[in-house]
């Protein structure tokens, strides 16, 4: 069953469960991160509790983007697609997709390049454009390309695909699962 996600924050970089716009190129500095369920929405802050059970007050700006995902087929995305791939390495070195995000076109370039990723311990992140897809033993496998550099990712059948679709803040709901990225305030 597809589960809908809701992003908040004025800066996401790519995939897992959901995002919002950035600007391309590499971020100023780390993000924040925010896995959680929300708590409540009141005023300008909604209460996020997280994965580790702490709950966090998270400010909403009016700049504030808010989106849900919408599955995809697989099948669909092709060559020239901009993708941001969540994965996790095997033994064999072998790359494989933990979900699949496929970028509207307005945010290609979007956290381009292939780095540590908290979906899960030891994930990665590569957002990139697919340079080649073939169909694979187990699935399909991916080569996205970055940065004059390319990985190729096993995406298998169990693995979420998706792509953004608009949402607002009347969706930020109490129990509503989200992912937020953005810097955090000097009070934290």
């Amino acid at each position: 069953m597809f589960r809908r996600h809701v992003l908040t924050g004025a800066l996401a970089l790519t995939a897992a469960p959901a995002l919002a716009q950035a600007p391309a190129g590499p971020p100023s500095g780390p993000p924040t991160r925010i896995r959680g369920t929300i708590v409540s929405v009141a005023g300008n802050v909604m209460k996020v509790k997280s994965r580790d059970d702490r709950v966090l007050d998270v400010e909403l700006l009016p700049s504030l983007t808010v989106v849900s995902l919408k599955k995809v087929e697989l099948s669909s995305i092709k060559d020239t697609d901009f993708v941001g791939i969540a994965s996790r390495t095997g033994a064999d070195g072998k790359m494989t997709a933990i979900e699949v995000l496929v970028f509207p076109e307005a945010m290609r370039g979007t956290g381009e390049g292939s780095y540590p990723w908290d979906l899960e311990p030891g994930s990665t992140m590569t957002n990139g454009t697919v340079k080649g897809a073939v169909t694979a033993a187990n699935g399909r496998e991916l080569t996205v390309a970055y940065k004059d550099q390319s990985n190729k990712i096993t995406v298998l059948p169990n693995a979420p695909v998706v792509t953004f679709q608009s949402a607002d803040r009347a969706d930020l709901l109490a129990g509503k699962k989200i992912f937020a990225v953005s810097p955090a305030n000097p009070e934290g």
